[in-house]
Formats: C-alpha cells, sequence, structure tokens
C-alpha cells in the first residue's frame, strides 16, 4: 500500500515558490486626483486607461491595470496587489497564512474589476499594509498611448517598493517565511541625519521587490507614508532622460537626481509624488542569476554616484534631519502593525 500524501502543512513548508511571485499593482489613496493625472500621464508617461473624478487607472503593458489612485484623504500607498503564478502557488500561501493564524479576506467583484483582476484575496501586511494576492489578471488589447516607449514588466513584476520599519525583522520574516523571499545584499547609509541599514529581498529575478529600511540603534520610523518609494522601470535609457525632462518641466519637484546605485546597477531618478512619497523611475536594472549570487554583499553608500538631492544648502540639510527626527520620535508613540506578531501573541 502506498503511503499517504503529505499534508497542506506538510507541503507548504517544503514546496519553494520563489519566482512563483511578482508585484502586479499599485493602489494609491490621494484627495489630489489632478496633480496624479498631470504627474503619471503627462510627465512618467504612463497610459491612461480610466480617468474620472474619484478614480484614476494607468497600464504600463498588456495587463488592464498597474497603478489606480482611488479619492482619500490618506496621501499613501492604500494596497499592492501580488500576481501569484498558479492556484498552487497560491494555494502554498493561503496554508502558510493559516499555519499563522493571519486572517485572509476575498476582495469584491467590484474592487476586483477596479484591478483589473478576476478575483483576489487579501490580508493585513507590515506596517498595516493591506497585500491583495491575485492569480489571473485581465488584460487589455488596446493599443498603448504613453510617453514612455516601454517598461521592464513581465516576470520581474512592476518594479519595486520601498518601506522603513521599526520591526525590520518581523518585516522580512513575513515575505521570507510566506512568499519564499530571498536576500539579495545589504546597503547602509546616512540619511536625514540617521544611519538607515537596508535589506534588499527579491521574488523573482528582479534584483529586489522589497526594501526595508531601519534606523541603527533606537529604531525610528522617520517616513510619514507605509512606503519610501515605489520603482518604475524603463526599458530604454532615452525614456529616462525624457521623463526627467518632462517632471522638471511640469514642476514636480526632484528628490534625488539621475544616479547609479552600486547593488542591482539602476540607472534611476527620484521624484516626489503628489502624496508626497517618491516615486523612482530606472533603467537598466540588474536581472539575478541565482547560481553563485552572493547575498552577503554589504554596500556602505546607496549609491554610486549621483543622486543628490537638488537643495543641498546647510539649511534645506538641517530642515530635513529635523523634519526626519520629529516624525521618527512621533512614531514611538504608537506600536508598528505586524501580522507575525499578532499571530504569535
Amino acid at each position: 500500500m502506498p503511503p499517504p500524501p503529505p499534508s497542506c502543512a506538510a507541503m507548504s513548508e517544503r514546496t519553494d515558490i520563489f519566482g512563483e511571485v511578482r508585484l502586479g499593482y499599485l493602489v494609491i489613496d490621494s484627495a489630489r486626483i489632478a496633480d496624479w493625472r498631470r504627474f503619471l500621464k503627462d510627465g512618467v508617461g504612463m497610459h491612461e486607461a480610466h480617468a474620472a473624478e474619484d478614480l484614476l487607472a494607468y497600464r504600463m503593458d498588456e495587463h488592464a491595470r498597474r497603478l489606480l489612485i482611488r479619492t482619500g484623504s490618506a496621501e499613501d500607498l492604500g494596497a499592492l496587489g501580488l500576481q501569484i503564478r498558479g492556484e498552487a502557488a497560491l494555494a502554498v500561501i493561503l496554508e502558510r497564512l493559516r499555519e499563522r493564524g493571519v486572517p485572509v479576506e476575498a476582495g469584491s467583484a467590484e474592487e476586483a474589476e477596479q484591478r483589473g483582476v478576476a478575483r483576489f484575496l487579501r490580508v493585513q501586511g507590515p506596517k498595516g499594509l493591506l497585500v491583495e494576492m491575485f492569480t489571473e489578471p485581465l488584460l487589455s488589447r488596446e493599443k498603448l498611448t504613453m510617453l514612455t516607449s516601454a517598461f521592464n514588466t513581465g516576470p520581474a513584476g512592476m518594479g519595486h517598493i520601498a518601506v522603513t520599519s521599526r520591526m525590520p525583522e518581523l518585516m522580512q520574516r513575513f515575505w521570507q517565511e510566506i512568499f519564499d523571499a530571498r536576500l539579495s545584499d545589504r546597503i547602509s547609509q546616512p540619511m536625514g541625519g540617521l544611519m538607515l541599514d537596508i535589506a534588499f529581498l527579491r521574488l523573482n529575478e528582479r534584483h529586489h521587490s522589497i526594501a526595508i529600511a531601519a534606523t541603527r540603534g533606537v529604531r525610528l520610523d522617520p517616513i510619514r507614508t507605509r512606503i519610501q518609494h515605489f520603482n518604475v522601470e524603463a526599458r530604454r535609457r532615452e525614456d529616462l532622460t525624457a521623463a526627467y525632462r518632462r517632471l522638471r518641466e511640469l514642476g514636480f519637484a526632484m528628490a534625488h537626481e539621475i544616479g547609479e546605485h552600486p547593488n542591482d546597477r539602476e540607472l534611476s531618478f527620484y521624484v516626489e509624488t503628489p502624496s508626497g512619497f517618491e516615486m523612482e523611475y530606472g533603467w537598466d536594472a540588474l536581472a539575478v542569476k541565482e547560481e553563485g549570487w552572493d547575498s552577503s554583499a554589504h554596500y556602505p553608500a546607496i549609491s554610486l554616484w549621483g543622486h543628490k538631492p537638488p537643495n543641498a544648502s546647510a539649511i534645506a540639510s538641517l530642515s530635513t534631519n529635523l523634519g526626519s527626527l520629529r516624525r521618527g520620535l512621533a512614531s514611538l508613540l504608537s506600536p508598528e502593525f505586524s501580522p507575525l506578531r499578532r499571530a504569535e501573541s
């Protein structure tokens, strides 16, 4: 008689789903709809799929929706969508969440249509960010009309997010235990009067889909929003320089001028979005080749060159440092949410 099949729990612990997960879409809550429309359509150069007073939707490729701006007062990222390659990988993720007591709920049919997916499930992730999971994106046959010639998406997903955390170990565990994220490397960087230690996690061949930054020593969170920035990557260098010029001409403030990172070697700039957090527009980031990759690499600065703030005066630096310190101290007054800490309590 053959042995009985392994339980779902055993399968969830044994099965490696690395490469089965990618960033699919972002949902942003903002009252500045008109400014976001200028930013994304006329500046970044995305295809506008829907434009109304209460909702904007943009495409980057064949997916019907990649970036949504919905009316809200948070001026923050409301949800991120993860595309899971197949029901088997999704089942592994759901079992891992169940084992840890993390509640999962289904999105409504109206919400799924808004996001451009057949259906989705969601959990409350680290820092309270809603993490939504789907397997079937809705595709559009409409020809792309956008100022950027093409974005790098596909198996690597639409880009990455960067977050700050007072509990980086728990946040890293969430992405590694649930989604089999792998550490790519680390960077330490003085920023805003603080020393940040940053871990870069990949879900697939993209060098990182999530970057987690934490202050060294006393754990503060100097960032008002759930994310510090999100990233999109163009396929042509000409798109990078053209978007840089457009955004400046439209009056959007550059947070960091064009520069190059030492770990993923991406050429990029950072621009302030209408909601206050940043967007990184990049080109030519490396794809990780798993064989022989050294995850122990630790770089002493976030940039090889460039990425300087346009206003680097002593007064501007002092103002930035004081603002970061004030927000960091205020973060000590409220706990940071972690689904894993909740599950362990």
